[in-house]
């Protein structure tokens, strides 16, 4: 017996080919499944212009909503009900006539340290090489360690591990959760204390996009939302959205719950590139009333740390690396 409204026999999932990416739609696959016995679901895949663009940094070609377009486009087709995503990478105005009908649990937020010779960034000598593609790390690292050189990485989780193996970097920073899902959890040496280097926002977290409006799809996957992971999501989005902040620039957020007081705690960060400038705010709240109501304070709290940080200056740090992409 199903215990959705709509009796939907399919259901097809678009996911990029990438082994991370492919790991996180077979694990909504599997959930879903699990849900709903009667329910065969599918894999779309697809390549897409993220995928395809390895030799250019993301910041250079349009951020990161060049790994979600053509799911999306695959929504708007009818070729696929759902698309799962890393929140992160998800830009945070959605197209018209689609909406993230689930944010699920969220896995460990932070940078992991990855080095066959270091145990930690602070291990790293004086002009060690260390990779990352994150504008957002970048900045931090060089706010942190000035001294180290900073190169580009791109490629999926197995190329990058690869170009550490074959000695071009001394170490490369990689996010906790996706060397964690791909079962590589002996690759971390360290994890990154947030205060060193603040994450993205929705690191760790996966989204599931569909189409608005679609509520045989919408019933099916809410089961799946995590409400804590939701509050804090939408925090963090809410930050990132009124700074005009893309996925490739160097925002950072994280929203935490105490969920026996009710407290919701978000810090964000805006740096300029060569790290010389790091501001930071933060805000404490207590949340009140409804699930509905206490979305609206945590996205009221996003907004009030973007103006904070606004305020410090950091419309024009965002204003040189929006021209430096021109």
């Amino acid at each position: 017996m199903t215990n959705y409204s709509t009796q939907l026999t399919t259901l097809n999932i678009a996911t990029r080919q990438s082994p991370l990416a492919l790991w996180q739609a077979e694990h909504i696959k599997a959930r879903l499944e699990q849900l709903y016995p009667d329910l065969q679901v599918n894999l779309v895949t697809m390549v897409t212009k993220g995928d395809k663009i390895l030799d250019t940094p993301l910041a250079k070609i349009g951020g990161k909503g060049l790994f979600v377009k053509e799911l999306e486009q695959a929504l708007f087709d009818k070729r696929a009900d759902i698309a799962v995503h890393s929140l992160k990478d998800v830009p945070m105005q959605l197209p018209k006539g689609l909406t993230l009908g689930a944010y699920c649990q969220r896995a460990a937020p932070t940078d992991a340290f990855v080095s066959n010779q270091y145990a930690s960034l602070e291990a790293l000598p004086k002009g060690a090489v260390l990779g990352t593609s994150s504008l957002r790390r970048q900045c931090q690292i060089k706010a942190y360690r000035p001294d180290l050189q900073i190169q580009s990485l791109r490629g999926n989780v197995g190329t990058r591990l690869s170009k550490l193996d074959a000695g071009e970097y001394d170490a490369i920073i990689l996010a906790t959760s996706g060397l964690q899902r791909m079962g590589l959890d002996e690759r971390i040496r360290s994890e990154l204390d947030v205060y060193i280097s603040l994450p993205a926002v929705g690191q760790g977290a996966l989204a599931i996009e569909c189409r608005a409006g679609d509520e045989a799809v919408l019933s099916l996957l809410a089961p799946l939302n995590d409400d804590p992971s939701r509050i804090c999501l939408i925090a963090e989005r809410a930050l990132n959205k009124h700074l005009q902040g893309g996925c490739q620039v160097p925002i950072a957020a994280y929203a935490t719950l105490d969920e026996q007081k009710i407290e919701l705690w978000l810090r964000g960060r805006v740096g300029s590139e060569d790290g010389q400038t790091l501001l930071k705010a933060e805000r404490t709240i207590v949340l009140t009333g409804t699930q509905v109501e206490q979305e609206a304070q945590a996205e009221r709290i996003g907004i009030e740390v973007a103006e904070d940080l606004l305020n410090q200056g950091a419309d024009k740090i965002l204003a040189a690396i929006y021209a430096a992409k021109q």
